[in-house]
């Protein structure tokens, strides 16, 4: 399962193609009637990957990136989208994905921000333990967080997207 999580998180935004790079590379902060374009990502992405998915005679790592795509902006407190689910009701994958893509976010330079600090990242995170982000994540990812930042260290600058 962890390699199937592994392969799966490469598509959690993959329904971004959707989406007019008006959009995604903006500067500065999104409309309302903009973000609620980026929340259909998610929607998007199901639909490409259902679509793969039927083509297919077997079950491969497709089942836990449906996962994945379709629910890593759900929040731990239920203020995510897009269907407002709430704590356990989140498949285990999309919470493992949420982390990881926060704390990409975070370490990110984005068009419309500059990248933070790992350590700013580790505080962010763990703000959000409970309202974002499921706590027992948080705390696997206080475990390996130095792992985080080395990736993210060899990573910096290779690639830039939404």
């Amino acid at each position: 399962k962890v390699r199937e999580v592994e392969l799966s998180s490469k598509l959690h935004d993959i329904g971004k193609v959707g989406i007019p790079d008006a959009i995604l590379q903006k500067p500065g902060k999104l409309e309302p009637d903009e973000f609620d374009k980026i929340k259909r990502h998610c929607e998007y992405g199901e639909m490409i990957l259902k679509k793969a998915a039927q083509k297919l005679i077997f079950q491969t790592f497709l089942t836990i990136a449906l996962q994945l795509v379709m629910y890593h902006h759900e929040k731990w407190d239920v203020k995510g989208y897009p269907l407002g689910l709430t704590g356990e009701e989140i498949p285990l994958s999309a919470r493992i994905m949420a982390l990881s893509d926060v704390y990409d976010a975070i370490r990110s330079k984005r068009y419309y921000k500059d990248a933070y600090s790992h350590e700013k990242s580790v505080e962010i995170i763990c703000e959000e333990k409970g309202k974002h982000l499921d706590p027992l994540i948080v705390e696997a990812f206080l475990k390996k967080e130095k792992d985080f930042y080395m990736i993210s260290e060899q990573m910096a600058d290779k690639v830039m997207y939404l």
